[in-house]
């Protein structure tokens, strides 16, 4: 919790240890919508023995490719590389560029991705003004953004994506939120150099803990991040699981609805609670207002939560409960 005097801040979502820390009163169980991760995993088959005992076989790499390739809208399989979650991939794409000068991020979004650039030696700048990414050699947005659910069109970012090219820099758009977004993916423009798109699997899944996340842009560049990967970069299980799920069209259509229903009585408990939402996905609802510390700690110290972000007190992020944690979280946001 941002300020907090006992156990500090919690720098990303799905700490359940920081959270006992910081409310060691609460009673358990926790319920954990501090994330944007879907409350419904995909429903596999059983993963087979042998997905854990052998090294993956490499046509199933490329057959995970292959249905990506589809899901998203790259070129050809040749423009994805595929690794254990985008978090690995992050300091891999930032570390494209042959120099290391500046960077610059559209701000506030995920902090990573300004922690990956200066890892690989970047001077970074965060903006909130998309025009002041363009002096950059390496830019970043998230689309749609998270926490806050902002959108840049596709030509904006295709524009900056030239300006970038023009330069040998480098545009990295992070897509993580884009199964469930009306955004338009620029991923099918990444032939034309200057770009990368990072797209992730948990999420809209609901399988975070699986890791398994994928670059997409030039072959060029695809190469240099698979030679930094190297053999095996997703697991057996991993893909197993992926290679169903993306090819599962009926699942994921209803799923997408289900998930808008959900993200609409979401909207309407807390409007009943007086905190309206600002925006978000229908993976999370992003909340702007000056009591949202209240709700922060109300719901924590009833077991439920929510992620807060240091240095924007005004800020706070809610994932979609699943099952019976409807109730309690009805109960606690009555209770407010």
């Amino acid at each position: 919790m941002t300020g907090d005097k006992v156990g500090g801040p919690i720098e990303h979502g799905g700490n359940l240890f920081r959270a006992r820390v910081l409310f060691p009163q609460a009673p358990e169980p926790w319920i954990d919508l501090s994330t944007g991760i879907s409350p419904y995993s995909y429903p596999h088959s059983p993963i087979p023995g042998n997905a854990f005992a052998r090294l993956p076989e490499p046509h199933l790499a490329e057959r995970l490719k292959a249905l990506a390739m589809t899901a998203y809208g790259a070129p050809s399989a040749a423009h994805l590389a595929a690794g254990p979650g985008t978090q690995i991939l992050l300091p891999m794409v930032a570390g494209l560029i042959g120099r290391q000068a500046r960077a610059a991020v559209l701000s506030p979004t995920y902090a990573e991705h300004a922690r990956a650039a200066r890892l690989a030696g970047f001077d970074v700048t965060e903006t909130g003004d998309l025009e002041g990414l363009a002096d950059a050699d390496l830019a970043v947005i998230v689309n749609p953004n998270n926490p806050t659910g902002r959108i840049i069109a596709k030509g904006d970012l295709l524009a900056l994506a030239t300006r970038m090219r023009a330069k040998g820099g480098l545009l990295v758009v992070d897509e993580a939120f884009m199964d469930v977004s009306k955004a338009e993916s620029v991923a099918n423009a990444v032939d034309q150099g200057g770009l990368v798109v990072l797209r992730s699997f948990g999420k809209f899944y609901g399988m975070a803990g699986l890791r398994l996340g994928f670059a997409i842009g030039h072959p060029d560049i695809v190469a240099k991040i698979e030679s930094h990967l190297g053999p095996w970069a997703v697991s057996g299980p991993a893909l197993h699981v992926a290679t169903e799920a993306l090819a599962d069209i009926p699942w994921q259509k209803t799923m997408r609805a289900k998930l808008k229903e959900d993200a609409a009585r979401l909207d309407a408990l807390l409007a009943t609670a007086r905190f309206p939402v600002t925006d978000g996905t229908s993976l999370f609802r992003f909340i702007r207002d000056p009591r949202a510390q209240t709700l922060f700690r109300h719901l924590g110290e009833r077991s439920i939560l929510t992620r807060v972000f240091e240095g924007r007190p005004d800020d706070l992020r809610i994932g979609l409960p699943g099952g019976d944690d409807w109730l309690r979280l009805e109960d606690a946001l009555k209770a407010i």
